[in-house]
């Protein structure tokens, strides 16, 4: 991604197919011709293939299940409270920060988007494509939201514009992928009715207009051919159109020919007929086994998920995620893109696991209590919060109580000490204030505990321990 705010070689995946259709020209391998010939593919080139895939079908499915959601590209939605159980788009959502997505369409034409000041202790804006690598042009962290600007964004793709200077515009974000999410956090200080009636209002300025809106002229044709099938998991592409995901993956990403991880993507996707620039052809496409590519997948899923339980694994990487082309391996790529897809790098926030201080799974069979002194707190310069999840699909646990989170802005009662006790359990221990307590449903469901520290003091977080879920109770 290229910024304007003022002014290896290919990697072989050693792989043989299972084909009904191999590709062959007589000029290219730009056209496939349906062939009777067999190959066979192993399990561990079927694996390598969904490890260069998986970032490219996570946020597919997030950022076009997201635009689905809000009635299509080149639109905003701004949240007015925090977000509850019926949300399932995403994986490990926040419930602790307001949600501003803008969803763009930069194909026909460069879109802008107006961005307000806020009054808040932290507020930013994250912007990713298809390929997972993220980047935060505006952040409080870099004294951003100061005044209101204007950002216009394009790709190399974009019909009738070129980066050219546009008067009137703050800044000038060229992409790498025609179909990105601008998503806002912002901080709702939820405990000051008042300021968070101010910060919603102010959200709800953020607008999205077309160049050729902006300038007076009519809005250009939008391209109306429907896209590919979203999946309600990321398994659920790789089992029913995975071919077709990519190729139009392919067609809307630009690629760096001296990135090695971006070769080796169109090297995987070379030996499944997929190309960038060409059609998708259901009929002369390869044939795949989608079921073992969904079993692939999801042995993949599970062990990402075991990585993040390791407090080893996480202190030595837990910096390492969210970052640009060139800063992050193939492996973080993975594991972002499983865990939770569209984070913040950790220069904006850190998301360490609270794992089980018996080294056991969590479990809703059981009760737990995370503890801390005043001491313990997290190193926050904007704020904290310690989230539930099922394993599973990473979602909040429904409850009646709506509550999912404990934090400044989803509610917390600190200690007569400065401290805290966060418990998770099925019912509320009597002594427990309700702003600390996390309901779950007493059954055989594995839980996923995340503490989200924003604007974290990084030093000081290099030597923090964070805290041990400890089982209080057994079923």
């Amino acid at each position: 991604m290229t910024i304007k705010n003022n002014a290896i070689a290919a990697v072989a995946i050693s792989a043989s197919l299972i084909m009904t259709g191999c590709h062959q020209s007589s000029n290219s391998e730009s056209t496939l011709i349906q062939s009777t010939e067999v190959l066979e593919i192993t399990d561990a080139a079927l694996e390598d293939i969904v490890r260069h895939s998986y970032q490219y079908v996570a946020m597919y499915n997030v950022n076009n299940k997201f635009a689905l959601a809000q009635g299509g590209w080149n639109t905003v939605h701004a949240d007015t409270q925090l977000k509850d159980h019926t949300l399932t788009d995403i994986a490990r959502p926040n419930n602790d920060t307001l949600y501003v997505f803008s969803l763009l369409d930069l194909r026909d034409d460069a879109v802008i988007i107006d961005v307000p000041a806020f009054d808040s202790s932290y507020a930013s804006l994250m912007v990713t494509g298809y390929d997972h690598y993220v980047t935060v042009p505006i952040s409080v962290t870099k004294n951003d939201f100061q005044v209101p600007e204007k950002v216009l964004f394009y790709t190399e793709r974009t019909s009738g514009y070129s980066g050219e200077p546009v008067e009137g515009i703050d800044r000038s974000i060229k992409v790498d992928g025609d179909f990105v999410s601008a998503a806002f956090r912002v901080m709702p200080h939820a405990n000051e009715p008042e300021k968070f009636t101010e910060i919603a209002e102010q959200m709800q300025g953020i607008a999205v207009v077309t160049l050729n809106e902006y300038q007076g002229k009519p809005a250009k044709p939008v391209d109306r051919t429907p896209l590919p099938a979203v999946g309600r998991t990321d398994s659920d592409i790789y089992a029913n159109n995975f071919l077709e995901v990519m190729q139009f993956v392919l067609n809307h990403t630009t690629f760096d020919t001296n990135d090695p991880l971006d070769q080796a993507y169109l090297t995987a996707m070379k030996k499944l007929g997929l190309q960038p620039g060409k059609a998708f052809d259901q009929e002369k496409s390869i044939a795949v086994d989608g079921e073992r590519f969904r079993a692939v997948a999801d042995k993949v899923r599970m062990d990402m998920f075991a990585r993040t339980q390791d407090p080893v694994f996480t202190a030595k990487h837990g910096l390492d995620l969210f970052k640009t082309k060139g800063e992050i391996d193939l492996h973080l790529l993975v594991l972002q893109s499983v865990i939770g897809p569209v984070g913040l790098p950790a220069s904006e926030a850190v998301y360490p696991p609270v794992v089980s201080a018996d080294g056991e799974p969590l479990n809703a069979q059981h009760d737990y209590v995370i503890k801390m002194s005043k001491d313990e707190l997290p190193p926050a310069k904007a704020f904290w919060s310690v989230t539930l999840y099922d394993s599973e699909n990473g979602f909040f646990i429904p409850n009646d109580h709506m509550k999912y989170s404990v934090g400044e802005n989803a509610g917390m009662v600190l200690n007569a000490e400065g401290g805290i006790d966060i418990h998770i359990s099925a019912e509320k221990p009597a002594d427990v204030p309700a702003e600390n307590w996390l309901p779950i449903n007493r059954q055989d469901e594995r839980l996923d505990i995340i503490m989200r520290i924003y604007d974290p003091e990084l030093e000081a977080y290099k030597e923090y321990s964070v805290p041990n879920a400890e089982r209080v109770t057994a079923s």
